[in-house]
């Protein structure tokens, strides 16, 4: 059973038809009506209707009644469909490069005098680890943490965020997938020293003072390892 919603997305559009009527109401720039969207790939209104449906389902499309034109006429107002203000994307293994992307420009942005464009970026990937380790910290209320408790936990952040973490002992967890591969083979000194960061201020953020984060690269994996301190 499916769950991940970028692939249920994906999923639904295995199929010509849904193509088809989903880019014609891409390109349409309105809401489009079912006889519209059948029309456009030449099947009944019906059959439309099913598939529509199931594109809204996958959150491909949103769906409302509207007249169409603004004029209001005798009778059903009619069902109008339009793309979903959102991004579809699926990668395996799974990268963020939007993360990275986000970090260097907040790290353009406020990058202080006499401090370098690497360090900025530093500086800023670790505040936006404390963050994301904050808020699981006060979404889980952990209370105090010894380290095989933090790494438990961190295990379940951490694949939400793309880096396949695997136990290797009680107090060692190695993070299997690098999010930011193949910038990471381009630029490993900063990429790898911003990931670095970024896992330091999610311990920071978690109040996992007992686990640290090292950098041990293997080829095909992450570069960082969180380990009891």
């Amino acid at each position: 059973m499916t769950t991940d919603p970028a692939i249920s997305a994906v999923a639904a559009l295995d199929d010509v038809l849904r193509q088809g009527m989903y880019a014609y109401i891409r390109r349409a720039r309105r809401p489009v009506t079912r006889d519209e969207a059948a029309a456009s790939v030449g099947i009944s209104r019906k059959l439309a209707a099913f598939h529509l449906d199931k594109l809204v389902d996958a959150g491909l499309l949103r769906a409302r009644y509207e007249a169409v034109g603004g004029i209001r006429k005798v009778g059903r107002t009619p069902k109008v469909y339009e793309p979903a203000e959102t991004d579809i994307r699926v990668t395996i293994p799974e990268r963020r490069h939007e993360v990275l992307a986000d970090i260097l420009m907040d790290a353009v942005l406020a990058e202080s005098e006499g401090e370098s464009a690497r360090q900025a970026a530093v500086r800023v990937a670790g505040r936006h680890g404390e963050e994301i380790g904050a808020a699981e910290r006060a979404r889980a209320k952990p209370g105090r943490l010894g380290a095989e408790r933090a790494l438990t936990l961190l295990e379940s952040l951490l694949a939400r965020h793309g880096f396949e973490p695997g136990r290797e002992s009680p107090t060692c967890v190695r993070l299997r997938n690098c999010p930011f591969h193949p910038l990471a083979a381009r630029a490993p000194e900063l990429v790898c020293g911003v990931n670095h960061a970024f896992l330091d201020g999610m311990l920071t953020g978690l109040d996992a003072s007992r686990v640290r984060a090292v950098l041990m690269p293997r080829p095909g994996e992450c570069c960082v390892e969180l380990r009891s301190s």
